[in-house]
């Protein structure tokens, strides 16, 4: 699964090219990219929570692709930094709880008490599985493992939007993420272990 993200997601990039270059000809910063995609997705939620759902798709698409062009114009601009890689992770999980919020909004207009509860369950799932990696990653384990990344959070809602189908979206998204969870927690305990038996792992 890991290997067939990262070969779209090259193709992706690879596509986004001239719009890049554009991008970097123009001056205009990954932070600038990243913060811009925030105010889509705010844009998206709102669009959501007035009911225009293929609206709310076509803009939340759009900021999926900023997502991926703040990464991509900072690597081709040299401009990689500690802070990019924070206010990217933290900007990224305020548009998706703003988007889950929308969407919870929504379903509780709708009456759906407990389809609301499970939109939560899901956006703390999501972040769960956010969170393993970047844990995992501290400890310098390697954590892509899983079925439910961020690219795949983003295609998932986006289908739920344009086909008017979120609560099933969210049942679907709320299992692969627990799945994924899981999947993380294991694989960080048995890279771990291995090397704690190797004799280079030191407890803190």
């Amino acid at each position: 699964m890991e290997n067939i993200r990262e070969f779209f997601g090259a193709q992706l990039r690879r596509s986004f090219v001239p719009l890049i270059s554009a991008l970097r000809w123009l001056r205009v910063t990954p932070n600038q990219i990243t913060v811009a995609g925030t105010v889509l997705n705010v844009a998206a939620a709102a669009l959501v929570i007035a009911d225009h759902l293929i609206y709310a798709g076509i803009v939340f698409l759009v900021a999926g692709c900023f997502d991926m062009l703040d990464g991509a114009l900072a690597r081709l601009a040299q401009k990689v930094t500690p802070f990019g890689a924070f206010l990217d992770s933290t900007l990224d999980r305020v548009s998706e709880g703003v988007m889950f919020a929308a969407i919870a909004y929504l379903l509780a207009v709708e009456g759906r008490s407990i389809d609301v509860g499970l939109v939560v369950l899901a956006l703390l799932g999501s972040i769960l599985v956010s969170y393993t990696r970047a844990r995992a990653e501290s400890l310098d384990v390697e954590c892509k493992v899983g079925l439910m990344s961020r690219p795949e959070r983003i295609i998932l809602i986006a289908i739920g939007l344009f086909f008017d189908v979120l609560p099933y979206v969210i049942y679907i998204m709320l299992a692969l993420t627990v799945f994924t969870v899981v999947q993380r927690v294991v694989h960080t305990y048995r890279q771990l272990n291995k090397r704690k038996e190797q004799g280079g792992f030191v407890e803190r």
